[in-house]
């Protein structure tokens, strides 16, 4: 269902099954682990998503989602990504064929192989290929920074510690999505990622996430 309140956010204070959800299962393909509710624990304020061992050779991510839809808009997060090859820390909004419609994305993905560098991309019916890595500055590992896109009809905007780094204007995505947080190893992408370690467990950390119909100015 798509949200139409001009304002929503959390401070992951708690789970609160009447407007988040906790995934279960599998994505399959370059996602190496089997999504467990237990992965995601909300704590001193914070949230954090583990990546962990199945104790059977295999291993297990963290994936929060909202149970609505939201569409154009300013979207922020205040998150400390994880610093290890082979794996992802999350921020981005989601709809596809499992919601009955095309598949339409925004990401802003921290390759824990570098995490002075933070990539942006997006889908527009399934036709991606537009990574841009960042080069932020700092280590977004090490300590909480602010993250965020302006999504528009006609163009994304994508913002660290709210000043605008980088804007998209070519065939942006039109469908509300889910906005959705995850932590995973890859498999089969260490040309993008490099080779995942094995090490666990690892933790991203979320504070606190925003949207709103209009950005601030």
């Amino acid at each position: 269902m798509k949200n139409t309140n001009p304002q929503f956010g959390t401070k992951f204070e708690s789970y609160d099954d009447s407007f988040m959800e906790l995934r279960t299962g599998s994505n399959g393909d370059m996602f190496n682990c089997i999504w467990k509710p237990e992965n995601v624990t909300f704590k001193d304020e914070l949230m954090s998503l583990k990546i962990d061992s199945d104790g059977q050779g295999g291993y297990t991510g963290g994936e929060w989602r909202t149970r609505d839809y939201y569409h154009y808009g300013f979207y922020q997060v205040s998150m400390k990504a994880i610093k290890n090859p082979g794996v992802v820390s999350s921020f981005f909004t989601y709809t596809g064929p499992s919601d009955g419609t095309k598949w339409d994305e925004i990401d802003i993905e921290f390759l824990g192989k570098d995490t002075t560098k933070v990539q942006f991309n997006y889908f527009t019916d399934g036709e991606g290929e537009h990574e841009y890595l960042f080069e932020l500055g700092f280590d977004a590992s090490e300590d909480f920074h602010t993250y965020g896109f302006d999504w528009q009809k006609d163009s994304i905007t994508w913002y660290v510690d709210g000043k605008a780094v980088y804007t998209a204007t070519e065939n942006i995505p039109e469908t509300p999505g889910k906005i959705m947080m995850n932590a995973w190893p890859g498999i089969g992408v260490d040309d993008w990622l490099d080779a995942y370690d094995g090490q666990t467990p690892l933790y991203a950390y979320y504070d606190w996430m925003s949207y709103e119909v209009k950005k601030k100015h």
